[in-house]
């Protein structure tokens, strides 16, 4: 592959291959620069296997992805950034080189992001349950902070609700409130997209191109709902009886088209992790089948659920329950049953099955099915300093403290912490991160070290929740005596306390910096 000089310290080219990586290294290239997104086309060699064989050669690396569709400001300033720090000179590739050249030339004219224009102690990437807790939490201690929460969404919503909306116990509307309203004051809300990090000059990279820097840096943008992974379902989504409840504007028709079936089959489907709330996708199995059990209609409908891991839940001592229910329902279980295509007009759902040492398709009719969509890391944050192989934001998992980028720290659904990715997880989290993070702005280390509890309230009947608590490692972590909540059996204590206590416990409560049950646990300390 030629190598296109721009200048002397900058060269371009086409899509690398390894031999050409080790032959930019004869050359004395430094520093190799991505700028074409992964998976742009079939069979493209990935970035990471760029990435690999450029640093076992000693040069730096770095993935800048410019789409195709055309560049924006915050591509120069990621760029220049990176020219800036990286060491020279540098080889840049695309599909062809030009993308490179042309993200090189706006480089040149972008303005390098400075604290002294828009500077805070503490900028929080995200304003959903996570980053509007911390928030709060970090303001109880210290009212003086100059705390920025960056989100570009006019509405909030408490999604844990809408699995109680697809069953018909709560309105979509009781779920949602604006953004506004839940913004605590004496932040400054930057209503913008975030595009970039740029750990090394504390700042992050805005939608029009513009940064904001940072003391002590945390994010929290949450999780990305791959739709588009499932061939053919974005076109069918809310309506041909194809439904989920991980949107707030389907759980309405979810609990639409349970009410309405009376016989056929029903589908129920869950991707690979990590997925946020892995019980969810049962839950809705689950709600829906008490429903029709109740209108007597049950046994003329074939409940099917289609789950891509191999257990019906993570940690085991939850599985007996589970089960009774599974049986109750008549539910066929499939594992390792992978839904990669949705044909909404001819009800027919295609999944890939492992089958020993093989993978097969199957075709499966239906009258309604329930989808739950492959979830990944944002794409700002998988092409960022700050991913972890798997795209997630690298934390240690005890203080959620950046392994590389001491005055960073994450939380919620978007950081590598092998953590339940649930609400209540973040609840716990986000004094952890609170206490942390004020300290590292006071120049001490972390204080606080979190267990990895997480909840998930698995709706198994109306009326009825097993209450499943854990932490790292499966370790049951319960919030209540056993001879009150035995969370490993259906209790209507925990349906009540879904139901009713705890939607105003994260209005009034999480949102507004109430730690309750979840202070701090110091590091060291029993």
């Amino acid at each position: 592959m030629p190598f296109k000089q721009i200048s002397p310290e900058f060269s371009v080219s086409g899509q690398l291959t390894l031999d050409d990586v080790r032959e930019a290294a004869a050359q004395g290239f430094r520093t190799i620069i991505c700028n074409r997104p992964d998976d742009e086309e079939p069979g493209q060699l990935s970035s990471r296997a760029v990435q690999d064989q450029a640093e076992a050669l000693g040069m730096k690396f770095t993935y800048i992805p410019v789409s195709s569709s055309g560049l924006v400001a915050g591509d120069g300033v990621k760029m220049r950034a990176a020219l800036e720090t990286l060491p020279s000179p540098v080889l840049a590739y695309c599909r062809s080189g030009a993308r490179s050249g042309k993200v090189w030339n706006l480089a040149a004219e972008a303005s390098r992001p400075t604290a002294a224009e828009h500077a805070y102690d503490i900028v929080i990437v995200g304003g959903g349950s996570a980053g509007i807790a911390t928030a709060s939490s970090m303001l109880k201690r210290n009212a003086k902070l100059t705390i920025a929460v960056i989100d570009p969404a006019n509405v909030h919503y408490y999604q844990p609700g809408w699995t109680m909306v697809g069953a018909g116990v709560f309105s979509a509307e009781f779920t949602r409130r604006s953004e506004r309203s839940v913004m605590p004051r004496g932040v400054e809300w930057i209503k913008k997209a975030v595009t970039g990090f740029l750990p090394e000059t504390h700042a992050v990279i805005l939608e029009d191109g513009s940064s904001v820097s940072y003391r002590v840096l945390v994010a929290c943008p949450g999780i990305k709902l791959d739709w588009d992974a499932i061939e053919g379902l974005t076109d069918t989504l809310g309506k041909n009886g194809v439904t989920s409840n991980y949107r707030y504007d389907l759980a309405p028709y979810t609990n639409r088209l349970v009410k309405d079936m009376k016989s056929g089959r029903a589908l129920f489907t869950q991707p690979p992790m990590p997925i946020k709330c892995a019980g969810a996708p049962q839950k809705s199995m689950y709600l829906s089948c008490s429903n029709w059990e109740r209108a007597g209609v049950l046994g003329d409908i074939d409940v099917q659920f289609h789950n891509s891991g191999a257990v019906l839940f993570g940690v085991a001592a939850y599985v007996p329950a589970l089960m009774e229910y599974v049986d109750r329902y008549n539910a066929h279980l499939n594992f390792e049953s992978k839904l990669v295509a949705v044909d909404g007009a001819a009800k027919v759902a295609t999944f890939e099955q492992k089958r020993g040492d093989s993978v097969i398709r199957v075709e499966e009719k239906f009258d309604m099915i329930h989808v739950v969509p492959p979830q990944v890391a944002p794409d700002f944050v998988r092409n960022s300093p700050l991913a972890a192989a798997n795209g997630f934001i690298e934390v240690n998992e005890a203080t959620l403290q950046h392994v590389r980028y001491p005055n960073i720290f994450a939380l919620g659904d978007a950081c590598s912490a092998s953590n339940a990715k649930t609400m209540a997880a973040a609840r716990k989290q986000a004094p952890v991160v609170a206490v942390n993070a004020l300290a590292v702005l006071e120049g001490r280390t972390p204080v606080a070290d979190y267990d990895g509890y997480g909840s998930c309230p698995l709706t198994v009947e109306r009326g009825k929740i097993v209450l499943a608590e854990f932490g790292y490692g499966g370790k049951l972590l319960p919030s209540f005596p056993n001879w009150l909540i035995d969370g490993t059996r259906p209790s209507r204590l925990s349906w009540l306390l879904k139901d009713t206590i705890l939607p105003p416990i994260y209005w009034y409560g999480m949102l507004k910096g109430h730690e309750w049950m979840v202070k701090p646990h110091k590091i060291g300390a029993a």
